[in-house]
């Protein structure tokens, strides 16, 4: 049951969240990151990922009880804390959005993990089974079954539009791969395509890099499993109408915003909430907002790929063995944004051939900068994901921060760039070298 300061902490969230999404400088930001996504930049765009810095949003300062609406208080916490203090070009869209609750099966064998926590139950490393050890264990793999709960899904939109849904819109739509847990979903908006990551997680690394040329073959049926029932997935989605279009602000790339002219639909239909096939019970909460106009597809849609654990490999083994699978992937979608923390400058002409509707390239710390940028030109976006390592830890190096920086600006003087600063683990408390940072960034691109 929902206590009165449950329910006015969850109201004052929902209030404060909405004054950020009325601000006209939101309007100003989706243009600015269309523009940079259009291939058209008029100044490079700057977002700060709070939903991997555990202490950003601390365990202490939440009040609701509750599982579930506790994660959906330091959803709602974090993006005002993130638009009230850090400075950078997030943008805060005028509705909140969950995902459709999915349930799945496994491949045939467990993708169990193992997870080593600090005190403070901090994740601090993870290894998996590898159940995958020969090809007897991969003649046993099959493709997923999955299939939607509605009823869950509905139910908690209702209970959160109760709760503030005449303040903050709910929505529904999506599916976020990564976060499980329900009511914190950072990554609602990713459609995600790697497929190296489970083929790691059932067989391991050493076997990944031996495989190729110890038993190829096994890899090819591997990463045929892992595409088919990727392709499956997202086939789920469109079929039961369980799409929305990912081209705003709940991150369809990593780190990084959707907003884009080339997959404009109506822009009233882009808005609309993607409740379709709900019955009248799941209307009756939201009956004030309009139905969507048009099933979203596949191609209206941004997906994201990414081989990390392949980077080990050399360009041409990575292009016969495993991109081929991967250019399959896009092919459904509208755009792909291309990347993680792996290093592209060796293998991106493989990359762009292979992906014809690639729009932007993560360009990591392990990038050479020079290189990419020569190769990208104004052709692609210029996703840069600076060094965080620089700003963690006890005593931040500036210097090394501000070279970061330079050497950025200095490769991609002409791309289309966003910075997109991710994957930093902790600041040791010390909230403010995050608006530092952007000041900084700031400062050189006036300069």
């Amino acid at each position: 049951m929902l206590d009165t300061q449950e329910r006015n902490t969850l109201r004052a969230l929902a209030a404060r969240w909405m004054e950020h999404a009325a601000d006209p400088v939101m309007a100003e930001r989706r243009r600015l990151w269309k523009a940079v996504k259009d291939l058209k930049m008029e100044r490079p765009v700057i977002l700060v990922e709070t939903c991997m810095l555990p202490d950003f949003v601390g365990p202490e300062e939440l009040v609701c009880r509750d599982p579930y609406l506790r994660n959906i208080e330091k959803s709602l916490l974090e993006i005002v804390r993130h638009a009230d203090e850090i400075g950078d070009d997030i943008v805060v869209d005028p509705y909140f959005r969950i995902p459709w609750e999915l349930q799945m099966s496994d491949y045939g064998a467990p993708l169990v993990a193992h997870h080593a926590t600090a005190t403070d139950g901090t994740d601090l490393a993870y290894a998996f089974d590898f159940a995958v050890r020969s090809a007897a264990d991969v003649d046993k793999l099959h493709l997923r079954t999955r299939c939607v709960d509605r009823e869950l899904s509905l139910r908690r939109r209702d209970l959160l539009m109760d709760i503030f849904g005449d303040i903050l819109p709910v929505r529904v739509g999506g599916y976020d791969w990564f976060d499980p847990d329900p009511g914190y979903r950072p990554w609602l908006g990713n459609l995600y395509g790697g497929l190296t990551q489970d083929v790691f997680k059932m067989i391991g690394n050493d076997r990944l890099l031996y495989w190729v040329y110890d038993e190829p073959e096994l890899i090819h049926r591997l990463m045929a499993l892992v595409r088919d029932d990727r392709l499956d997935h997202f086939a789920f989605l469109e079929r039961e109408g369980l799409l929305y279009q990912n081209t705003d602000a709940w991150m369809p790339c990593p780190g990084s915003y959707g907003y884009v002219s080339d997959l404009e639909r109506n822009e009233d239909s882009r808005l609309k909430i993607a409740d379709r096939n709900t019955g009248s019970e799941g209307q009756s909460s939201i009956s004030n907002l309009p139905s969507e106009s048009e099933p979203v597809r596949l191609s209206d849609c941004w997906v994201w790929l990414e081989a990390q654990e392949c980077a080990p490999m050399g360009p041409k083994m990575f292009a016969e063995m495993f991109l081929p699978y991967f250019s399959d992937v896009a092919k459904p979608f509208g755009l792909a944004y291309w990347g993680c923390c792996e290093a592209v400058h060796d293998r991106l002409p493989a990359i762009e051939k292979a992906v014809p509707n690639l729009r932007a390239v993560s360009i990591s710390g392990w990038t050479n900068q020079q290189k990419a940028a020569e190769i990208i030109g104004k052709r692609y976006v210029y996703s840069r994901k600076p060094t965080p390592a620089y700003i963690s830890g006890a005593y931040p190096q500036w210097d090394l921060v501000e070279k970061d920086l330079r050497d950025t600006f200095a490769a991609a003087r002409d791309c289309n760039l966003e910075l997109c600063f991710r994957d930093i683990y902790t600041v040791n408390g010390d909230h403010s070298r995050l608006p530092r940072w952007v000041n900084m960034a700031r400062a050189m691109m006036d300069a």
